[in-house]
């Protein structure tokens, strides 16, 4: 058995520190070093030993979490994986989090704090896992836990019927992007480098719900472009980017000379709702050649068999790199399945998707003109 995984509980809540010290010692791979109430006592222990991942809260006394998180990645980053409030605030300080360099988080709620923890053991052990294995190159863009993870894996069939035919290439383009663990802040570094002739923007980012709302409003702060969680019926459409809501599906649909997202009710697919194999399957069927496909960072294989039907479809394909991943996970299974036409660095993500533009309107100018 190779060497434990040292983590540190940083949390001022002694109910909280003792139960996820409990449940996280209970993994074989797992070892608590230390659990203390606030970031300056922290900081201390780590001067005695630094653990390989800490589980950190983000309101404490004497230093809040947000400001200790930049103090670690300026100094030494390490993984992070916050524990936050199921609230509407508590989902705009994890964003905040994220965006300062976090690995991961898991939610607790208000009331019931110990039986909530308990029963969500697996998935704060798994938050704990993947951060311990992130990549420290590309830490300090940040990332977001998997959702809770079912017993049974279902595909893209328990949504969307495979097989239907895709559409010929017209003038109406659309991206369709795919990430989860890491993608919060490589999304935010894509998004941010396009202008607003940018073709129209369909997401999938594994996030729970509440997370999603307050993740697309940061976005939108941020870029030219209009970002926004998607709401059923709304159009894709040059300059702006839908984000599938957390705790739904989102599929594309073509109406008439536009395309739509359509945002529904269905079981978890691959063990994640939304889930971006849905997405890229509705994309293949529905938009076929007129897509530009990509998988970025993220742990796990949703996406990969998506991303084939798209390139089976005719749709140009692209995977972000493992040197700028957080994890290499989805985009190194769409890449082991034949999915992708190119492997790029999350820089050269943008302006692939501004090149793929600029043909959409070299096209329409060229039809105009005959």
């Amino acid at each position: 058995m190779g060497a434990k995984t040292r983590v540190m509980v940083v949390d001022d809540s002694a109910v909280v520190r003792k139960v996820l010290t409990d449940q996280l010692t209970r993994d074989p791979g797992l070892e608590v070093i230390a659990a203390v109430a606030d970031p300056l006592l922290a900081m201390e222990r780590m001067k005695l030993s630094w653990p390989d991942v800490l589980v950190l809260d983000v309101e404490m006394p004497r230093m809040d979490g947000i400001t200790f998180l930049r103090k670690i990645m300026a100094e030494r980053p390490t993984p992070v994986v916050i524990c936050s409030t199921l609230t509407e605030k508590g989902a705009e300080t994890t964003m905040q989090a994220l965006s300062a360099g976090a690995v991961s988080f898991v939610t607790k709620p208000k009331i019931g704090l110990k039986d909530f923890l308990t029963e969500s053991a697996s998935e704060l052990i798994a938050a704990v896992k993947t951060a311990a294995k992130a990549n420290p190159k590309a830490m300090r863009r940040g990332a977001v836990a998997p959702m809770p993870v079912p017993a049974q894996k279902l595909s893209a069939d328990a949504v969307i019927p495979a097989g239907a035919q895709a559409m010929a290439r017209t003038t109406e383009r659309i991206v369709a992007i795919g990430t989860s663990t890491g993608g919060t802040q490589a999304l935010e570094e894509v998004l941010m480098a396009l202008s607003r002739v940018c073709p129209g923007i369909v997401i999938v980012q594994h996030m729970p719900e509440k997370f999603t709302a307050s993740f697309a409003q940061r976005l939108n702060s941020l870029c030219q472009i209009e970002v926004k969680e998607a709401v059923h019926g709304d159009r894709v459409m040059p300059g702006r980017a839908l984000i599938a809501p957390g705790g739904r599906h989102m599929l594309v649909q073509r109406n008439g000379a536009y395309y739509q997202a359509n945002v529904i009710d269905g079981p978890v697919v691959n063990r994640h709702r939304p889930s971006v194999d849905v997405l890229f399957r509705s994309v293949a069927q529905q938009a076929g050649r007129n897509v530009l496909g990509i998988i970025m960072t993220g742990m796990g294989d949703d996406g990969a068999r998506g991303m084939k039907e798209m390139h089976d479809a005719g749709a140009r394909t692209l995977a972000q790199d493992e040197a700028t991943c957080v994890v290499y996970g989805m985009p190194k299974e769409a890449v082991k399945l034949g999915a992708v036409d190119q492997i790029l660095p999350l820089t050269e993500v943008a302006r692939e998707i501004l090149r793929f533009s600029g043909q959409d309107y070299a096209a329409n100018r060229q039809e105009v003109r005959l």
